[in-house]
């Protein structure tokens, strides 16, 4: 299983102009060169507890963690077929997922009608295959960078 710090520090190392930003019992990782914005553009976060409005992965279990990255909207119909509606608030997508699963690449339980997925506690091998998806969501938040200036 892939360390939070190795996660973090995969990331800081390996992405130019990106911040860690902690709040919210998650770290972000953030694309914000010479710190312009106030918190910059989300490339991923790693959330280490339940909040109240995400329960999904009961992630109060001890040492579960949940790796979550933003990706284009193609990509994620690439990976899943469908973007699902939005959930109530509290609620979580309509999705055929357990989102308790350790090391699988799956939907945000929350977030996935924004493109966005997930994995608890990669192994190194699913960690290989979030790499690229790292690097896809480090060029998304460029783009969308770009388009604020």
């Amino acid at each position: 299983m892939m360390k939070v710090d190795d996660i973090l520090s995969y990331c800081l190392d390996n992405l130019d102009d990106v911040t860690s930003v902690n709040s919210w019992g998650e770290t972000g990782i953030f694309y914000n060169p010479q710190h312009r914005l106030k918190r910059g553009i989300y490339i991923l976060t790693i959330k280490e507890k339940d909040g109240e409005n995400d329960f999904s992965s009961n992630l109060n279990r001890a040492d579960v963690y949940r790796v979550n990255i933003g990706l284009r909207k193609a990509t994620f119909l690439s990976l899943f077929d469908e973007i699902p509606k939005r959930p109530a608030k509290g609620g979580i997508v309509d999705m055929n997922y357990d989102f308790c699963t350790i090391d699988q690449i799956m939907p945000h339980p929350v977030y996935a009608w924004m493109g966005w997925i997930c994995c608890l506690n990669p192994s190194e091998k699913t960690w290989e295959a979030l790499k690229p998806l790292i690097l896809e969501s480090y060029e998304y938040a460029k783009e969308k960078y770009r388009k604020r200036k």
